[in-house]
């Protein structure tokens, strides 16, 4: 047998797909597990969004490969939504690179501009992606805490503490995943100072600022010149389009130049018919938003239920399509309470802990799924709390 790479050494399979193939395995073995852990929108995209795709797919010239930075009508609807959303004026000839997703920015973006041996800095908790593709390409992870006690934002007194010389990058991601704390333009203006101070490229990645959010927020709004960010967006959220794999990357255009550098090496463009359903999902307007809120918000009702239940404690004022909790003192061990539930009520919830040691003492639910499925894992994790109450005694 061939050797594997030793870059495979200092990473290990994404959680979620290791959970996903247990549950596949409950489910053949006739057992119907509820699945409250993914954050993959189970709503369907806007009507005429799917209409503009069918439609755009049976002219037989759309089936040829792409341009890899996509059709000009794309970026210009990518530049519409900034302007309309954000009060952000971006160029979409030199400005703004379509992507097949979000995911696949995280990679080129740590392509173009990190070296082996370079450092970048990385939430805690925050997405696992960032430190998994940084490992990958032989970088140097320095993770940041975020906490409870601060409120979930960078401690900038700490940040100062750290070898910043070494520092290249910086990730960040407001409304930030999984705590769901908002963005707010006081801590995107110290963010642009503190790199600015410090000579480091920050990249905010922004996917669910639509999703129960009303202060919509871009970190490009803070740095006029564009020389210290760059900001990741994406369709999968807040557009309930996640498997049509359409994002974007916004910045400088020397930035944007260099990720297409990278991009352009690895796949092609993206097929025609998603940017033209992509560009009209752009420009739905906010009511459409509001009716996708108002369902979640019902939602997010009985996830608080189910974790109030269990004994968590749930922080206020988050956005996105999570509810985090704080899990009782009394709990121990988070991983045995997470199977408990799982193989028990046949519930699965999120560790916080996959997301780093900051979320250790929490869990996650997903608010992906139908309010009956919400009703019944209700009734099972009352059902299973009711059990081991019953063996407690």
């Amino acid at each position: 047998m061939i050797k594997i790479a030793d870059r495979l050494q200092h990473v290990e399979e994404y959680y979620f797909s290791k959970k996903l193939e247990e549950i596949r395995l409950m489910r053949e073995q006739g057992k119907e597990v509820l699945n409250l852990g993914i954050g993959s929108p189970d709503l369907p995209p806007e009507e005429g969004v799917v209409r503009e795709l069918v439609d755009s797919a049976q002219n037989q010239a759309h089936h040829a490969y792409q341009p890899y930075r996509s059709s000009l009508e794309l970026r210009e609807s990518m530049s519409r939504f900034y302007h309309n959303a954000f009060s952000v004026q971006l160029n979409p000839m030199e400005e703004i690179l379509p992507l097949l997703g979000s995911k696949e920015g995280v990679l080129y973006i740590s392509m173009a501009f990190l070296n082996p041996g370079d450092t970048v800095l990385i939430p805690n908790p925050g997405y696992p992606a960032y430190g998994a593709i940084a490992k990958l390409l032989g970088v140097n992870v320095v993770h940041y805490n975020l906490t409870e006690e601060h409120g979930w934002y960078p401690d900038f007194e700490e940040l100062e503490k750290l070898d910043l010389p070494k520092v290249k990058m910086m990730w960040l991601n407001y409304p930030h995943m999984p705590t769901g704390t908002p963005a707010n333009e006081d801590l995107f203006h110290d963010i642009v100072a503190f790199a600015k101070r410090n000579d480091i490229l920050v990249c905010n990645d922004n996917p669910y600022s639509q999703v129960l959010n009303k202060n919509l927020v871009s970190i490009l709004k803070f740095d006029p010149d564009l020389s210290h960010v760059i900001e990741l967006n994406s369709l999968s959220k807040s557009f309930n389009m996640a498997g049509w794999r359409v994002g974007m990357v916004l910045g400088h255009k020397n930035y944007i130049d260099a990720i297409l550098q990278a991009k352009s090496n690895v796949d092609s463009g993206m097929f025609l018919p998603i940017q033209h359903a992509a560009a009209k999902a752009l420009q739905l307007k906010q009511e459409w938003h509001d009716e996708r809120n108002e369902i979640y918000e019902l939602r997010r009702l009985k996830a608080n239920q189910i974790l109030e239940l269990i004994g968590c404690t749930i922080g206020k004022q988050q956005v996105g399509m999570f509810v985090w909790a704080k899990v009782p003192d009394a709990i121990e061990d988070m991983h045995a309470l997470i199977d408990d539930i799982l193989h028990n009520a046949h519930v699965f919830i999120t560790p916080g802990e996959i997301f780093g040691s900051n979320g250790k003492r929490y869990i996650r639910v997903s608010l992906c799924s139908d309010e009956t499925i919400f009703n019944k894992a209700l009734a099972r994790i009352k059902l299973w709390q009711e059990k081991n109450l019953q063996l407690a005694l």
